[in-house]
């Protein structure tokens, strides 16, 4: 071999062991190209990292099979058994898993019955998953404790902190909270430090931000977020950079990083999560494109969760049609897109496909201890469904079963007294409900999630005038009216804005009721009866209905003589 092809070599194991790589794949392909020695099976393992990181998962995964055969003609078991993991965890990513069965059997063949080494900490790993799955947590934890050990024997500071997030994964599956976080803080550490290899940094940022935001822990996730974006962000070596987190703010997106960095995507999907119950909803969607455009193939459901905040932002903005084809999108790539599509179905007068929608999600997940946040959501969404089409038992039941759930956690407490409130307003108990509805305004406030904290100051003004508190009412429509106008809830504002000035007269002129008021008054502002439908979350069939009795109790035959009633009698 000539001396600059053995010098590319070691100028390749150099950029890998310096996590450059890019660098490390262009020499390493070079060199394979060379006709007169190929790569060993080491040399082969490392073009395979280089070829995942640079984002070409095909090569990776032919270098690795490579790999393999080698390892199995020098007699290395554990060489050939890591190899063999590596290419079950691809196939996954890949969507072939009878491919990623076959390869995780040939795992456990290499390396079953060996003495305990450092290649079995991932085998343990993947039992801690499957049984999980499964429902089996005796023995999802019993697989998880074994990795731990093999982990601290191994010395690796990589597996010791992954051996932490798998039993903490499991710990949580369990409903074990407390002890689940507090191993996931340590694993935590040890990312956030710099003291882990780029793969080992990246996987526990995905995993842990999954986890924060399925068992509703908003703050760890908000923390969390803020710190993988800027590992994530140029210039990128693999280490988090030495400046602390940027935080989570509605400032500018952020530039697109030259990095190569696969991890970037799925973290940017994450952020979008953060960002849309932060109220920065320009910066959600922008960051949900990018993440979309980032996400690597073998990470697609990054991808989904993307589109389906972007949908949730588009619905509340009331742009329905956008909002369909982004969960139409989500769908594609694999995700229920629930509530929110619910929801959708909900704000477009469809309410039988709304309760059709989330009562199917409901039916359809499995333990809820695997996603206690989306579990709530969809009992969350039953609750408001379910008052929509005057189902109060309905709602009562959804809004119970989230209070169980909720527990001490903020976020889900801020939720079950935010469904619990609404239910008992709808059962004209309004004194209980200000109780209920005052907490949640207080939680959703301490969170700094601004949509819901607006969408319980409407519950709370109808529940202040149930009282006869009219100035209380005023000052929380007023609040919330200003929430919803500066994040560009457009129907929500209207509606604010329509019970502000239905609120400020007691005798409505021309025997009109006070929703036919509030209909009269849209009417005047232009809207369609589709646009008062979706404002007032009504069918489209009940406008027509309230627009039939004011037109003959005003005496009128038009829109425009309606509206013209409506600014000579200051009902505008």
């Amino acid at each position: 071999m000539s001396a600059p092809t053995i010098d590319g070599i070691a100028q390749a194991r150099d950029a890998a062991a310096r996590e450059s790589w890019a660098e490390a794949y262009g020499l390493l392909r070079a060199h394979d190209a060379h006709p007169s020695r190929a790569l060993t099976a080491d040399d082969l393992t490392v073009l395979a990292d280089a070829a995942w990181w640079s984002g070409h998962v095909d090569e990776s995964v032919t270098a690795r099979l490579r790999a393999h055969a080698a390892y199995v003609a020098s007699g290395d078991h554990r060489g050939a058994g890591l190899a063999s993991w590596w290419l079950s965890y691809e196939y996954e990513g890949l969507g072939r898993p009878a491919a990623a069965s076959g390869w995780l059997h040939r795992a456990h063949h290499h390396l079953d019955g060996r003495p305990p080494c450092p290649e079995q900490c991932f085998l343990a790993w993947t039992d801690a998953e499957e049984a999980v799955a499964r429902g089996d947590r005796a023995a999802a934890l019993a697989a998880a404790r074994r990795m731990t050990r093999l982990a601290v024997r191994s010395g690796s500071p990589d597996l010791l902190a992954l051996s932490r997030q798998a039993e903490a994964s499991v710990l949580l599956a369990d409903g074990r909270r407390a002890e689940a976080l507090a191993l996931l803080d340590d694993a935590m550490c040890a990312v956030t430090a710099g003291e882990l290899s780029g793969v080992f940094t990246g996987w526990l940022y995905c995993l842990a931000l999954t986890q924060c935001m399925r068992a509703a822990d908003f703050g760890r996730a908000v923390e969390w977020t803020n710190a993988a974006m800027e590992w994530c962000a140029p210039p990128w070596t693999g280490r988090p950079a030495d400046a602390g987190p940027s935080p989570v703010t509605a400032d500018a997106p952020m530039t697109v990083p030259s990095g190569e960095n696969p991890f970037r995507g799925p973290c940017r999907a994450h952020r979008v999560q953060v960002l849309d119950l932060l109220g920065s909803w320009a910066l959600a969607e922008a960051e949900a494109r990018q993440a979309c455009r980032e996400v690597p193939v073998d990470c697609l459901e990054s991808a989904a969760a993307a589109y389906y905040a972007a949908g949730d932002v588009q619905r509340r903005q009331g742009r329905l049609e956008e909002a369909a084809a982004s969960y139409a999108h989500a769908h594609e790539l694999g995700r229920i897109p629930q509530p929110g599509l619910a929801l959708l179905r909900l704000a477009q007068g469809r309410t039988d496909a709304a309760v059709a929608g989330v009562d199917l999600a409901l039916a359809c997940q499995g333990d809820a201890r695997h996603d206690v946040l989306g579990r709530a959501r969809l009992l969350a969404a039953r609750t408001e469904v379910a008052l929509a089409v005057r189902d109060v038992p309905g709602a009562a039941g959804a809004a119970a079963e989230l209070e169980v759930l909720a527990g001490d956690v903020p976020l889900l407490r801020a939720m079950a007294d935010s469904a619990r409130g609404a239910v008992a307003l709808a059962e004209a108990r309004p004194e209980p409900a200000l109780r209920l509805l005052r907490r949640a305004l207080a939680g959703w406030l301490g969170l700094r999630v601004p949509y819901e904290a607006a969408q319980v100051r409407m519950l709370l003004a109808a529940a202040d005038r149930a009282v006869g508190d009219e100035e209380a009412a005023r000052l929380e429509l007023h609040a919330a009216r200003a929430v919803f106008e500066r994040l560009g809830a457009v129907p929500d504002a209207r509606r604010a804005a329509a019970l502000l000035t239905g609120g400020s007269r007691r005798r409505l002129p021309g025997g009109l009721t006070a929703r036919e008021a509030e209909v009269l008054r849209l009417v005047a502002s232009g809207g369609t009866n589709r646009e008062i439908a979706r404002t007032l979350v009504i069918s489209e069939h009940t406008v027509a209905r309230h627009l039939n009795n004011i037109f003959a109790k005003l005496g009128v035959g038009s829109r425009a003589a309606a509206t013209a009633y409506a600014y000579a009698h200051d009902l505008t």
